[in-house]
């Protein structure tokens, strides 16, 4: 067996490591990095993948509020506008739950005594916070 290998239909090299071949995350022929190798963190702006709470808004708008979806969309703002969202969502979410956690007393000093009473209500205080931004920023 060849020691490297190079798919002609993709152009991604492949290096033999015991009996199977891997990616070796070099350049391939056309001169883009193979995906394993791609860092995500130089790509622009409008052009990064959103998280979780974008997806879940992205989803409302198409289904309820179309005209907005078709303006961003068209206007080239989607991603951004998604981007925006996620961030707000996440501070907001993060936030809340260290007050929640703070004015509940759910601390580390609880997690030392009694684990499975600070997982239920650590648990208890991400679902609460997560319905508060669902309800005020992601379905609105």
């Amino acid at each position: 067996m060849e020691k490297t290998i190079i798919d002609e239909r993709t152009g991604w090299e492949y290096e033999l490591i015991g009996e199977q071949y891997y990616p070796t995350g070099r350049v391939m022929k056309d001169g883009r990095l193979q995906p394993e190798t791609v860092d995500t963190d130089n790509e622009p702006e409008d052009e990064k993948s959103v998280g979780v709470w974008a997806q879940r808004h992205l989803r409302y708008i198409k289904q309820h509020k179309k005209n907005m979806y078709f303006d961003l969309f068209v206007s080239g703002r989607l991603n951004g506008y998604l981007t925006q969202i996620e961030a707000q969502a996440e501070e907001m979410f993060f936030k809340l739950v260290k007050e929640m956690s703070k004015r509940e007393g759910v601390i580390e000093a609880l997690k030392a005594e009694d684990q499975m009473l600070w997982v239920q209500r650590k648990n208890n205080i991400c679902a609460r916070a997560r319905e508060i931004v669902n309800k005020e920023l992601i379905f609105t």
